[in-house]
């Protein structure tokens, strides 16, 4: 399985919607882009980090528990099911792995320099070139939560856009199907 290393690239709002953040990641040459969406606590978090707050930030949990961890760890995103992306966090030295939430991958990387890679073709599928000044994101319709892809839907068939209701639909589609969700590689701007 060959992997490509991700990087924390920013944190972007989403306009319109308080609860959700997009973190935004690159490979390491910023050729390409993955964006993953996050709870306002996680978003919370993460900008305490990236504010050097490192004072307050010490003895908060993650810092805390990553003083004890004895192991060298990498993080790996291997798929996407039913909306979310699928993280393992592996133990080197004895190869035993837990999943874990993207985000808490993302905060994770962030405050430990733990490695976070993802499959290539998972990379192919998922991202999108990354343009240093664009002024949105794509992300991927196979990533965001069931309710807003309806949320959308709506939006798109009241705006006309029929070829983005159609795949929203599909998208919808493969996840309440009795055959079970199924991950396209579709993206939509926010």
């Amino acid at each position: 399985m060959k992997r490509i290393q991700l990087k924390f690239e920013n944190l972007q709002r989403i306009a319109g919607d308080e609860a959700l953040a997009v973190i935004l990641l690159t490979d390491v040459s910023r050729q390409r882009e993955l964006s993953v969406v996050c709870d306002a606590n996680m978003c919370y978090q993460l900008q305490m980090r990236l504010q050097g707050n490192k004072a307050v930030c010490r003895t908060m949990l993650p810092e805390a528990l990553l003083q004890l961890l004895p192991s060298d760890y990498e993080m790996t995103i291997v798929g996407v099911y039913n909306g979310q992306y699928q993280v393992m966090l592996t133990d080197t030295q004895s190869g035993e792995s837990v999943r874990v939430r993207t985000s808490d991958a993302v905060l994770l990387s962030i405050i430990s320099h733990i490695p976070l890679y993802i499959e290539e073709r998972l990379m192919a599928r998922q991202s999108t070139p990354f343009d240093e000044n664009a002024k949105g994101v794509s992300i991927p319709i196979n990533t965001m939560e069931t309710q807003r892809l309806r949320a959308a839907l709506k939006e798109a068939v009241e705006e006309e856009n029929y070829e983005l209701a159609s795949q929203l639909r599909d998208e919808i589609r493969r996840r309440t199907s009795p055959q079970g969700p199924y991950s396209p590689a579709t993206t939509t701007t926010t």
